[in-house]
């Protein structure tokens, strides 16, 4: 990451699709083949749209997947898959740019160490960007 503003980001998104997976996942879990309404569907897209930003390259889940059509209602089960394939892309990312430093992990910013605290990765990710 090069910016303090791109952590912030990151560790929203993270938030915002845990918030939305666990949701949905409870109506996926009722009525898997129910479409999600169009409310949800937009929240759910503006999400998805702030992972695109984020998780570029090897980090983004599928090349050629952006966002849901809003007007083909995709069912619930549909929106936790993507959900999921987005929470895992983002940890990844997440764990290959915390360094552990003096005890604690913190976020690399530019290539260094910055003051800002991180968690422990989870998932092993490959080269840094």
């Amino acid at each position: 990451m090069k910016t303090e503003e791109e952590v912030e980001e990151l560790e929203k998104l993270i938030g915002q699709l845990e918030g939305l997976h666990s949701e949905i996942s409870q109506l996926a879990k009722k009525s898997p083949n129910d479409g999600l309404n169009v409310f949800k569907l937009k929240l759910v897209n503006r999400v998805l749209q702030s992972g695109n930003r984020c998780l570029t390259g090897r980090y983004k889940p599928f090349e050629d997947f952006d966002e849901f059509d809003e007007s083909a209602l995709p069912t619930n089960s549909d929106v936790t898959m993507i959900l999921t394939l987005y929470m895992e892309q983002a940890e990844r990312f997440r764990s290959d740019n915390v360094v552990f430093q003096k005890g604690q992990w913190f976020y690399q910013v530019g290539g260094a160490p910055s003051n800002i605290k991180g968690r422990n990765p989870t998932r092993v990710g490959g080269e840094k960007k």
